[in-house]
């Protein structure tokens, strides 16, 4: 990857950036308003992140994991939830919405997944959580694009 710099779209369209912040900030509190945990929404964000390869939302929603009293384990296990036993079936059901979210080109929401975490999920948490995963998709795009840098933590970026 090049490393020139990229026009950073929040500084260069701050009323852009306001409507999308405020836009998540909707969402989340339809999701907590939902029944959806901080737990649940900080997995889903970072597994989206991590799929979408956005490492500056990666490190966002990882400090608000920890924050919400996400443990390091289930951190690590995020990737391979599917193998893993450290998630509820509710957990499970999001994180599978929130794969197909990150595909959804390739043939929208599957009447499989759309059935089996509709199974699972409440209609108002199937929607408060396709909200979040929206916005958060929207916002990996963006840091994506502006290639937001990511140093360590010891790094001023």
């Amino acid at each position: 990857m090049s490393e020139e710099r990229r026009v950073h779209l929040s500084r260069s369209a701050p009323a852009a950036y306001e409507a999308l912040a405020a836009f998540s900030k909707t969402a989340g509190t339809l999701a907590r308003d939902a029944g959806i945990d901080a737990r649940m929404a900080e997995i889903v964000q970072i597994h989206v992140s991590q799929r979408n390869g956005c490492a500056y939302c990666v490190r966002v929603h990882l400090d608000r994991a920890v924050k919400a009293g996400v443990d390091a384990d289930t951190i690590a296990q995020i990737p391979v939830w599917r193998e893993s036993g450290v998630f509820s079936e509710r957990e499970r059901a999001a994180l599978e919405l929130a794969e197909a979210y990150v595909y959804i080109h390739d043939a929208g929401i599957p009447d499989e997944v759309y059935d089996r975490v509709g199974g699972i999920l409440a209609e108002e948490e199937y929607v408060a959580l396709s909200w979040l995963l929206v916005s958060i998709n929207a916002f990996n795009r963006v840091a994506i694009a502006g290639r937001y840098p990511v140093g360590s933590r010891g790094m001023r970026t």
